[in-house]
């Protein structure tokens, strides 16, 4: 019986203090880096948060057909320029956007989360990088209104 509960501690123990209250900030401030970076304009929150690699699709409600159609992927690059555009023509989210990060899963090297902003909801994965939180992939799809 002893060797039972050793070898559940064993294995069991170090998954209980994979997910500590830091992890959860630190994924918790990537997404709202994330989102921020957007609606501020804020390159250099997005390269907190964003992978070079990151992988980025999503779809919009297609206000013709009413069907949801893809959108393809935003880059690494393409999100940088996108940020900068918003500062450049001063095109911000409008007061009271939304803008809502939920942390949904946090493992020892990988998390996942939701983030809620004026485009729709955005599915995040992450992973651990040091000690720090880095967005690698991005599954978004807009709200049920017309694009």
């Amino acid at each position: 019986m002893k060797y039972i509960f050793c070898l559940c501690c064993t294995f069991l123990l170090p998954r209980l203090n994979a997910q500590t209250a830091e992890d959860r900030a630190g994924v918790e401030r990537a997404l709202l880096n994330y989102v921020e970076g957007f609606y501020e304009g804020d390159t250099i929150k997005l390269m907190e948060s964003l992978k070079p690699g990151v992988h980025k699709i999503g779809y919009w409600k297609n206000k013709t057909s009413g069907a949801y159609d893809f959108d393809g992927q935003m880059t690494y690059a393409d999100a940088i320029a996108y940020s900068k555009n918003v500062l450049l023509k001063k095109n911000f989210a409008k007061p009271g956007s939304v803008k809502k990060a939920v942390v949904l899963d946090v493992s020892e090297y990988t998390a996942s989360g939701k983030v809620y902003a004026w485009w729709g909801i955005d599915y995040i994965l992450l992973s651990r990088h040091g000690n720090k939180w880095m967005i690698e992939q991005v599954l978004w799809e807009g709200p049920p209104q017309a694009k």
